[in-house]
């Protein structure tokens, strides 16, 4: 077999091949047995058709497109093999020149890995928020500790925000009570938003026993979507009672004695996830400068595949899950279809560069995976889908994904190089050490499609 390969652009080869025709006999073979055992030809026993009836019944072209859909696939993946290309996806193949007896010549085009220069990058520096955690930080956590612990206790009075009210409701779409629009001793906090739209203007004001109607879009259910006319019944009007905050609160919301101590693990623990953030924050801003050194070509293909997957995960993975379509979605954002189309294009793009170039830095700075981080990795992934680690992992692996995940470890592996070398400041000035954070921090910004496709091949795994 002869190769050769012409670059039609930074990311898109042409490979031509010649393959003599001694190089097909073993396909050519199993084409033989293949069809041997499909056909029946009066007089021989199924599976021992001498190979020139076989021709003569049924062509030799048959056999021919066999033993060549058979061996392409082989000779394709030595060519690409002997040009050393890191192609992605699959390629199109066009037989040029097929002679029986004589040659087998075809072209593949397919796209590659760009060949990217990544600069020296110790110069790059970044302003992140300083961690600052206020009195008022404070007080508000507490307080909405102290909102957990709220009581109700039922009042004879008209219904005001923030009381509890129990609730009958029925719904109507053009006149007509639905099958699923009837539901009893609903327990709702006027002001919290989470019934429909329109009830906290029917309920405020009613007694226990009261009863109002108002029209309100359903956001779920058989008539999802829909205008509808919905009586709403006050059954109980109960007001919520905070608890003191004194130490006696301490020792019921926490594990310690006093509210002094209690408030200052808030602090504590505000102050962590601020330096969470901000140590995420940092990753994301060196990750953009980066990508700003760096020339890459996206290929057109692969970008296509990304956005598709991108709106697919979006439609039947996240809106499905909300009951929303995406016509809905963009509603509810304010978008336009063109405006989302472009937002998914540069998040793509986005997506695909930072994946080259920290796949770049892994061979560059020769990073490996070991089965601590990738375990460590694969748990984090898990609790983001909602799955435990046994069902995601094994999904993983029975969707042949495994490659993927380490590839996700190794690019953060490789981003923590980049942060480690730039200079971080907070709004402050001070100079920022992430060494502690970058140990806990993972950037999402490390996760484009793959990561995606991932979790998404993992979660229709465990649905099937």
């Amino acid at each position: 077999m002869k190769s050769a390969v012409e670059t039609l652009n930074p990311t898109r080869v042409r490979l031509t091949v010649e393959v003599p025709f001694e190089e097909l006999k073993d396909s050519l073979d199993a084409a033989y047995k293949k069809i041997n055992q499909q056909v029946t030809v009066k007089g021989f026993r199924k599976g021992k058709v001498p190979a020139r009836v076989i021709d003569q019944r049924f062509g030799r072209g048959a056999v021919l497109e066999e033993a060549v859909n058979d061996a392409l696939p082989k000779f394709y993946t030595d060519a690409v093999n002997e040009a050393e290309l890191s192609v992605l996806g699959q390629p199109e193949v066009d037989i040029t020149e097929l002679k029986d007896g004589e040659t087998l010549n075809f072209t593949a085009e397919v796209d590659i890995r760009p060949s990217i220069e990544i600069p020296d990058f110790s110069g790059i520096e970044v302003e992140v928020d300083a961690v600052e955690v206020t009195d008022e930080d404070v007080d508000k956590a507490v307080e909405e500790l102290r909102e957990r612990f709220a009581s109700t206790a039922p009042v004879e009075r008209a219904a005001e925000d923030g009381d509890v009210v129990t609730i009958d409701l029925q719904a109507k779409v053009d006149g007509e009570v639905l099958e699923d629009g009837v539901a009893d001793g609903v327990s709702y906090t006027i002001g919290s938003g989470e019934l429909l739209e329109g009830i906290d203007d029917a309920v405020k004001g009613l007694e226990a026993g009261g009863e109002a109607t108002f029209t309100s879009e359903l956001k779920g259910g058989s008539a999802a979507g829909k205008e509808a006319e919905v009586t709403v019944k006050v059954t109980q009007v109960a007001k919520r009672e905070l608890p003191e905050l004194d130490d006696e609160f301490a020792q019921l919301a926490s594990e310690f004695d006093t509210i002094e101590e209690l408030r200052a693990d808030s602090r504590k623990r505000l102050e962590n996830m601020k330096q969470y953030d901000q140590a995420t924050q940092a990753q994301e801003r060196v990750l953009e400068k980066l990508l700003d050194l760096v020339e890459v070509p996206v290929p057109e293909k692969l970008l296509e595949d990304e956005i598709n997957t991108r709106k697919h995960n979006l439609e039947h993975h996240q809106l499905g899950q909300m009951g929303l379509d995406l016509a809905k979605y963009l509603e509810i954002q304010g978008k336009s279809e063109e405006e989302f189309d472009a937002e998914t294009k540069e998040a793509a793009v986005k997506g695909i560069k930072t994946q080259f170039v920290l796949d770049e830095l892994v061979k560059q700075e020769k990073l490996n995976v070991n089965q601590e981080e990738l375990t460590e990795h694969l748990m984090r992934r898990a609790a983001s889908s909602g799955m435990s680690p046994d069902q995601f992992a094994q999904a993983v692996v029975e969707g042949g994904q495994v490659p993927l995940l380490v590839g996700e470890v190794a690019r953060g592996k490789a981003l923590a190089v980049v942060v480690e070398k730039a200079t971080v400041k907070d709004t402050n000035g001070e100079v920022i050490d992430l060494d502690d954070e970058e140990d806990e921090t993972e950037s999402a910004e490390t996760e484009s499609a793959e990561a995606e496709a991932t979790e998404a091949s993992a979660e229709e795994k465990t649905e099937g």
